[in-house]
């Protein structure tokens, strides 16, 4: 038997599924907010620590 033959046999005519994870969507599926409020206190929260780090270097013996 030939590749050609093993692909093509007990084949349906119409051998396409429906998706079960659908890929993107409407406008309607979009998130109410972009951003998250998270954000900014845990960028805050870094810069403190990284400055606490650069102030103890510099004026540690």
């Amino acid at each position: 038997m030939a590749d050609d033959d093993f692909y093509t046999r007990d084949r349906p005519d119409h051998p396409e599924l429906p998706e079960d994870r659908p890929r993107g969507g409407g406008p309607e599926d979009a998130p109410a907010r972009s951003g998250s409020r998270r954000g900014k206190p845990v960028w805050a929260v870094i810069a403190l620590v990284a400055l606490v780090i650069i102030l103890l270097a510099l004026f540690m013996p």
